[in-house]
């Protein structure tokens, strides 16, 4: 009985929470149904649930790094880097499960590099992150020459276009990823240190949290979810492309600020990114469907992350003045 009222109170609190993006999602998701018959069939809800899935690893990782006070713009070219390699090495023969490993690993190294940085200076992220996002974008063009590379391997190929029964396999790795991210975030020390850093970094020193290590945690973790990334945009476009990724991190950072993050550090959920991520998927998807040029979906997803800003800007005025 305790149990089911626990699960009660998580259930309204979370409702609670993010009741002002619910209904910004309801409103998309009728408006959409109103000017297309296409948009409730159950191909379209999973082409939108596998659409968002690579935003959403993105997002995860994103999500930890803001409320930690810092901000990632290397993940789109890392994204772009690890599909190349993949395929490389994939059509040279490494077996596909040890390929996986091998760019996983080298996410978590680009990660690392930042991670350092961050945890040993105090340079500001956007700079570290905007001349890795550089660094990696050119090693991926001087790494193909600017060529597409081809992937055919049929193993290689399932990892992002494979199903699990009606789910396609991204969209599992997705949801597995949120488990993960929900329980580092909410049932851990490491989590609360990750808030704790966010909110005021120098209480958290004094405290004895070592900012350092957590730092050095979530910008590995952020290499690593852009690895996945680039292995299922690769795998589900059979080919590594060096373009691939390009505005990814704005996506990202998009989904975590419309879900309700703090640009500002010390707040958000992976609940309310995830909504996020739905909102900037179903408005791509919905602007498909009812055949409006792609190019308005730029200007949307600015829009939509201007008045999240903005939401998010007022929300920090007031409970200044109130503190």
């Amino acid at each position: 009985m305790k149990a089911e009222n626990s699960l009660l109170e998580i259930i309204k609190e979370y409702f609670k929470r993010n009741a002002g993006i619910l209904i910004g999602l309801i409103a998309i998701c009728i408006i959409v149904t109103l000017n297309s018959d296409k948009f409730l069939t159950q191909d379209n809800i999973m082409n939108v649930l596998r659409q968002i899935s690579a935003n959403m690893y993105l997002a995860s990782s994103m999500l930890m790094i803001l409320i930690a006070g810092g901000i990632d713009l290397s993940v789109g070219s890392l994204i772009a880097l690890t599909g190349v390699v993949a395929g490389t090495l994939v059509a040279n023969g490494v077996p596909v499960p040890v390929a996986l490993i091998l760019c996983l690993l080298g996410g978590a190294l680009c990660g690392a590099v930042n991670g350092a940085i961050l945890s040993t200076t105090t340079l500001p992220p956007f700079i570290v992150t905007l001349s890795m996002m550089n660094i990696l974008r050119g090693a991926t063009y001087v790494f193909t020459g600017g060529a597409t590379v081809r992937i055919d391997d049929r193993n290689f190929i399932n990892v992002g276009t494979g199903y699990f029964t009606i789910i396609p396999l991204p969209v599992i790795y997705m949801f597995i990823v949120i488990l993960i991210v929900f329980l580092v975030l909410n049932k851990t020390k490491l989590g609360r240190h990750i808030y704790a850093i966010g909110g005021n970094q120098k209480a958290a020193q004094f405290s004895g949290i070592s900012v350092r290590k957590v730092r050095m945690f979530v910008y590995v973790f952020s290499g690593i979810m852009a690895a996945l990334a680039g292995i299922v945009t690769s795998a589900r476009n059979y080919s590594g492309n060096p373009v691939a990724g390009n505005g990814a991190e704005m996506d990202a950072i998009a989904a975590c600020v419309v879900g309700g993050a703090s640009m500002a550090g010390g707040y958000g959920y992976i609940g309310g990114t995830l909504i996020g991520a739905l909102i900037i998927g179903l408005v791509n998807n919905g602007l498909n469907l009812m055949r409006i040029d792609s190019y308005w979906q730029i200007i949307f997803k600015g829009v939509i992350i201007l008045v999240a800003v903005y939401i998010d800007y007022f929300k920090n005025l007031k409970k200044n003045k109130t503190n």
